[in-house]
């Protein structure tokens, strides 16, 4: 499993947008005035540029990823107070967490498996950690206009995202709920917010890279409509508009404030 640093530079304008602006500032205020923040899967560093102006002044990061491509371009790109640390996120003994405040991840637990989740949750309880993920996938896709093969073509791109994505069989859409009913059984408050993009005619460059992944997947997972319902849908991105449903997640261990 991995990206590129091109399709996350394309997708971040839209995963800032889609962050709903209350759990983020929440977020942040649970990481506290001496903030020590520990990004799981952090890409090129996202996530540090949705908490700009968010944090006090001096808080430290902890970049985490495996791909040390990534790892690179986070660090170039990153302020004061950063560092990396390429880490397999399959051996989750192995994060940094000690002296931390917030652990976050984006984009990424819809990848994992209910092991790593509980694995994770045991973790966070451990160190008894607030956490924040945003931007998992909900298996709500919408396209406006809408087609015959819309629903049949998600189908099967949702039955493609619980495939083995490099941590066992994925949780896909089904992974916020599980990774709340993980730390809930460790007595945390879950909260939750949809945090959907929302990419229209301004976004054709987006909506052409993600179409032709959708495609992908679904021809994969076995539709036969897959890539001409890809076809079509490329030559409307001038005109349509595409709602792609994520969930945000702000979990805080018992007696937080």
């Amino acid at each position: 499993m991995g990206f590129s640093a091109a399709w996350l530079a394309l997708r971040e304008p839209a995963d800032h947008a889609a962050r709903d602006a209350a759990l983020l500032r929440a977020a942040a205020q649970a990481a506290g005035p001496q903030a020590v923040i520990v990004d799981l899967g952090c890409g090129t560093g996202s996530t540090i540029r949705a908490f700009a102006g968010l944090l006090a002044e001096g808080a430290v990061w902890r970049l985490v990823d495996n791909d040390p491509e990534l790892l690179r371009h986070a660090s170039a790109a990153a302020p004061a107070g950063v560092s990396t640390h390429r880490v397999d996120l399959r051996d989750l003994d192995s994060l940094p967490l000690d002296g931390a405040s917030l652990v976050t991840a984006s984009a990424l637990l819809d990848l994992c498996s209910l092991e790593w989740v509980e694995h994770l949750a045991a973790r966070l309880a451990e160190h008894r950690l607030p956490f924040y993920a945003a931007l998992s996938y909900d298996g709500v896709m919408h396209w406006t206009p809408p087609d015959r093969v819309d629903a049949p073509v998600t189908d099967a791109f949702n039955r493609h995202q619980v495939g083995d994505k490099g941590f066992g069989a994925a949780l896909g859409p089904g992974a916020t709920e599980a990774m709340a009913a993980a730390l809930e059984r460790r007595g945390y408050a879950v909260h939750r917010a949809d945090s959907p993009w929302k990419l229209g005619p301004d976004q054709c460059a987006l909506q052409r890279e993600l179409i032709a992944g959708i495609a992908m997947a679904a021809a994969e997972a076995g539709e036969a409509q897959a890539m001409a319902w890809g076809g079509t849908r490329t030559d409307s991105v001038e005109t349509a508009v595409c709602h792609i449903g994520h969930t945000d997640l702000l979990a805080l261990p018992p007696d937080a404030p």
